[in-house]
C-alpha cells in the first residue's frame, strides 16, 4: 500500500508514538508486508527469528521490537508492539468509510456495464466497460475491476485478510488495508469468496474463469487463463501462474507457488510449490504418475503379505 504522499520518518514516528533512529526527513512512501515490500516502504517484525530477513529485505523502513544496528540506506522505528502499530497505521492511511447508499458516490463504473439489483458496490471502487454485475454481489473499497468481466451472484470482492496473532487475551487481527484488483475477461462464478490484500493486493490475471463457492485468500495471485473449478480453497499468499487447471475441492497452503501449465486434479492437497507443466494428485499431492504407481503398490500388499504366511 502507498500512501497518498510521501511521509516523514519523524512524522511517521509520531502517528504510532515510536522512537526512531535515521533522519527525522528519510522518506517514507508506504507500508507492506515482508513479502511485497519495495523501496520506500515499511515493514513490520516482532521476532528474533526474522530480523534478518526484514533488516535485509527491499523495505527500506523497519518498525521493530528492538533496537538493533541500522542498515546503511535504511531507517529503523522502535515499537514494544510493531503488530498493533503496524495496525495503526493502516487505520490512519485506510480507514473503515461508511457508505449511505447500495453504491458509493466515489465509485466508478464504465459504459455498458451492468448492475443488477441489491449490489453493494463500496467506495473508491473502478469497474471497467462491458462488465456485468449480478445480483446480491459485494465489492468492498478501493476494488479494482477491468473491462470485460463477469461477476455472479453473491460474491464478496473485498473482505478482509484471514490474519490473526495469538494473545495470552486471545486473537488479535491484522488490519487489512489492501486491495482486490480483477483484470479483463475475467469470469467470477456465484458465491465466490476473494479477499483484499492485508497492504498489498489480491490479483486475478486476465482470462481467468472462476466456478462457483470457491475460497481465494489475501495477497494471492492468480495468472492470466488459469481454469478453477469449484469449492476450491487457496489460502493467502499464494501464486498461480497462468494456464494452471485446478479441479474440485483443491486445497492450497499458504505461500506456495503453483507453476505455469500445471494440472491439480480434484481434492489434492497442495502443501509445497509444483513443477511447471506437472499434473499432481492425491493428499498431500504428488506428481500424479507417482501417485498412481503407488496406488498400484498398496493394491498389491494383501497378496505379497499372503505369500509372506
Amino acid at each position: 500500500m502507498k500512501f497518498p504522499q510521501v511521509h516523514t520518518l519523524k512524522q511517521i514516528a509520531t502517528i504510532i508514538s515510536a522512537k526512531y533512529i535515521g533522519d527525522p526527513d528519510f522518506p517514507v512512501e508506504g507500508m507492506n508486508e515482508i513479502h511485497v515490500v519495495t523501496h520506500g516502504d515499511i515493514v513490520f517484525v516482532d521476532h528474533p527469528k526474522y530480523y534478518d530477513k526484514a533488516l535485509n529485505s527491499a523495505a527500506t523502513i523497519i518498525l521493530i521490537n528492538k533496537e538493533v544496528p541500522c542498515p546503511d540506506g535504511k531507517a529503523l522505528l522502535i515499537s514494544e508492539d510493531p503488530f498493533t502499530d503496524f495496525n495503526k497505521l493502516t487505520e490512519y492511511f485506510r480507514p473503515f468509510q461508511t457508505v449511505s447508499g447500495p453504491i458509493s458516490e466515489t465509485s466508478k463504473i464504465g459504459k455498458n456495464t451492468i448492475v443488477q439489483p441489491n449490489v453493494f458496490i463500496g467506495n473508491n471502487v473502478h469497474i471497467g466497460d462491458n462488465c456485468l454485475i449480478h445480483s446480491n454481489v459485494s465489492i468492498y473499497d478501493n476494488a479494482i475491476i477491468g473491462n470485460n468481466v463477469i461477476i455472479h451472484a453473491g460474491t464478496v470482492l473485498g473482505a478482509d485478510a484471514f490474519y490473526y496473532k495469538t494473545r495470552p487475551t486471545g486473537f488479535d487481527k491484522l488490519k487489512s488495508g489492501g486491495r482486490v484488483v480483477i483484470d479483463n475477461n475475467v469470469e467470477i462464478g456465484a458465491c465466490c469468496t476473494i479477499d483484499k490484500g492485508v497492504s498489498g493486493d489480491t490479483f486475478i490475471g486476465e482470462g481467468t474463469k472462476l466456478d462457483n463457492l470457491i475460497q481465494v485468500g489475501h495477497d494471492t495471485i492468480i495468472g492470466k487463463n488459469c481454469l478453477i473449478a469449484s469449492q476450491v480453497g487457496i489460502a493467502g499468499c499464494v501464486v498461480i501462474e497462468d494456464n494452471v487447471t485446478v479441479w474440485g475441492q483443491v486445497g492450497m497452503r499458504s505461500g506456495i507457488i503453483v507453476k505455469k501449465g500445471g494440472v491439480l486434479m480434484g481434492k489434492a492437497g497442495i502443501t509445497k510449490s509444483t513443477k511447471e507443466n506437472t499434473i499432481y494428485t492425491g493428499n498431500p499431492a504428488m506428481e500424479a504418475r507417482l501417485k498412481l504407481k503407488e496406488y498400484a503398490a498398496v493394491r498389491q500388499l494383501p497378496e505379497i503379505i499372503e505369500k509372506l504366511k
